[in-house]
This record gives C-alpha cells, structure tokens and sequence, in this order.
C-alpha cells in the first residue's frame, strides 16, 4: 500500500513539473515559427544595379560588396555594354535564391539617358533569353532617369522580363531645377514640382505606359537640413516623380543628410544600403 501511495504522489509531481513547463517555455513549434519569421527568404529574382553619367565598375562596387558582406546578396555577374549596344559578360546567374545581384557597366559611360534606356533593354532582352522572367532595378543618378524612362517606353513587351521593385538614388528626374524656393517637400510630394523640365513633361506623357505592380523607392541627399541639394540634384528633383507615380504605383520615398548623403556618396553610405536592402529583399 505505502508502495502505491508513493507511486501515486511521483506522478502528482511529474504532472505538476510538466504544467510548468508548458507555461513557462515556448513549444518546439512555436520556437520554429519564430525562427523561420527571423530569417528573410531569399528569392533568385536578379537586381540589377545601373551607374549614372560617368559611372565605373566602382560606382556600384562598394555597395555590392558591403550587400554580400551582410549576407543579403550575391553578385553573381557583371554585364559590359558597348557603345553599340552589345554585350559581354562575366560570371553567370546560378539560379539559386540567393537574392543574385547583377552590374551593369556602360563602355561608353557619357552618353545620353536614350542610348542608357536602349542599353538597359538590351541588358534585359538577354536575360530573358535565358529564362530570366523577373528583375529588379536599382540606378543611381542618370541610371535611375534612364531606369524610370525605360519602365514607361516598353510596355507589354514580350522579349523582356517583368520589373517587380524600382530603387532610384539620387536621380534628377525634373533636370536639374530646384523649386524649393517655390514649394515645401510635402507639396512636391503631393503635386509634382511647380516648375517642369522637358525631361519630366516626357515622364507624364509615357505614365500611362507604366506596369502598375511596379514598387519603386526613391532616395535624395541633403548636405544639410537647409541646403536642398546633394550637390549637384535638388531635392526637389530627385523627388519629383511622387506624385506622378503614386497615381497608379506604391512609392515610398526618403531623405538622407549629412555629408555622406552628397551625390557621390549616396551608394557609399550604410544607410542607403539598408534602406535599398529592405525595400529590395523585406
């Protein structure tokens, strides 16, 4: 009898140790859950990375390493485009999804946004060929002016992968005329610029030709928070594109101050990358 009784007070105890357990430490499968919500999935969707005027193989190069550095992309290939318009490449995609990244180097790196925009159709109308279906594009300067113009001159065309995400740094889109003095960010935002540029006037006649799943960022620099400029784009122009865009589109748009956010440091600096990183790969 005293054995029974034993017997019978040992599983009181366990049944007691184990309620405990259950409301003090998370199951295994929720520990799971929260692991897997932790880790951003990584998809084989290539980005690819388009230097402004004057651009080189550096341009890009910094925020690629860094990008690979944090594990949030791999670059998998380099595309050179002539002056003509072909192309050599080295590396290759692998397919993997590893968030693959690709750069674009224009030879003739001084030409005018119309012969970027060919190229870049170029540049995709190859991918396509081998079985690329979805791209993102990121461009700094004159890359993301030719970036935008290429999303609104070739719609519906079949030899070229769909854009899903459109990240623009420090680009002129309205020129580079500054209406600052004319209108606070908040109304630009809102309304366009007060003052248009024939470069803008072409981006509201071919609007209606944009995808309207296309996401976009676009990203200014201000040397300081009453200078309007990166030193070289206004704010106001890098800007200007919002309220034409979010007409059909999801924009987000942000400001970077100090001296990292000058023109030329804008795709050096930490803080664009993150930026670009979360919007690319959430």
């Amino acid at each position: 009898m005293k054995k029974i009784i034993a017997f019978v007070v040992f599983l009181l105890i366990l049944t007691g140790c184990s309620g405990n357990q259950k409301t003090t430490s998370p199951s295994a499968k929720t520990q799971r859950k929260l692991e897997i919500n932790l880790t951003s999935k990584k998809t084989k969707v290539p980005t690819l990375f388009v230097h402004g005027y004057s651009g080189t193989k550096n341009s890009f190069g910094g925020m690629l390493k860094r990008f690979e550095k944090n594990g949030w992309g791999k670059k998998e290939l380099i595309m050179t485009v002539t002056s003509i318009g072909s192309i050599s490449t080295t590396g290759s995609l692998s397919g993997k999804e590893d968030n693959p990244m690709i750069q674009v180097i224009f030879q003739d790196n001084k030409n005018t946004e119309w012969s970027q925009t060919k190229w870049l159709y170029n540049c995709l109308a190859f991918l396509k060929k081998r079985g690329v279906e979805e791209v993102n594009l990121v461009g700094h300067s004159m890359g993301g002016v030719s970036g935008l113009r290429y999303l609104m001159s070739y719609p519906n065309d079949i030899s070229q992968p769909k854009v899903l995400k459109f990240a623009a740094i420090g680009a002129p889109f309205n020129d580079f005329l500054d209406t600052s003095s004319a209108q606070n960010i908040a109304d630009l935002l809102k309304n366009g610029p007060s003052e248009v540029s024939s470069r803008y006037q072409d981006y509201e006649n071919l609007a209606v030709n944009l995808a309207q799943d296309t996401k976009f960022l676009l990203l200014a620099g201000q040397l300081d928070k009453n200078t309007f400029n990166d030193e070289m784009v206004p704010t106001t122009s890098a800007l200007a594109v919002n309220s034409l865009l979010k007409q059909t589109n999801v924009v987000t748009t942000k400001i970077f101050y100090g001296p990292k956010a000058q023109h030329s440091q804008l795709h050096e600096n930490e803080a664009v990358d993150q930026e670009v990183a979360n919007f690319l790969w959430p």
